[in-house]
């Protein structure tokens, strides 16, 4: 995983940084606003993610890539590593994607029948059950934004996801290479 300093293409938040992001202070009373987004070439094929996370006067990017995997996979991976980052339980956060497919399956509570049927017929039911997992130790909300509109740190997440996916080195998405050698 990758975490940068600065967001190069918004040079404010240079000021905005402070490395002490795993103090338990860090996050705590203030509510974090997360922006994630996923990107895959080929879908099946590279991908990455890209996540902006902002609280205060704390500014944090995270991104990394995978050889093979799908743009779903990544916007969700993205949630999900963004809420691990959250240290302290009973964060309040506001989730920005650009993914209906994430912010739909919360929202519209589909994932309530996921469970129900056990993730039989379910995409990627190893990301929604690490989601789920770290979902419940924090008060989140989501919100959709329509992507590549102009919304400054969605913009920034796409920049951070594709340029992960173009990475050398790539991670392996073990789960989905595994089951899509099955079909």
């Amino acid at each position: 995983m990758q975490t940068f300093l600065f967001a190069p293409l918004f040079p404010i938040f240079a000021t905005l940084w402070n490395d002490n992001l795993q103090s338990p202070s860090f996050f705590m009373s203030e509510e974090i606003i997360i922006y994630t987004d996923g990107a895959a070439k080929g879908n099946p094929g590279p991908g990455g993610y890209g996540i902006v996370l902002m609280a205060g006067k704390h500014y944090k990017e995270v991104s990394e890539g995978f050889r093979h995997t799908t743009n779903n996979r990544m916007e969700l991976l993205s949630v999900c590593i963004a809420l691990e980052m959250l240290k302290n339980p009973g964060s309040i956060a506001t989730v920005y994607s650009d993914s209906r497919y994430v912010v739909d399956s919360i929202e519209k509570k589909w994932i309530d029948g996921w469970v129900k049927r056990n993730w039989k017929n379910v995409k990627n039911p190893d990301l929604w059950q690490r989601f789920l997992k770290i979902y419940t130790q924090h008060k989140v909300k989501f919100k959709w934004v329509r992507g590549h509109n102009g919304n400054p740190m969605n913009e920034r997440c796409d920049v951070l996801a594709v340029a992960a996916s173009n990475r050398k080195n790539l991670q392996t998405d073990t789960w989905f290479e595994t089951h899509q050698a099955d079909k």
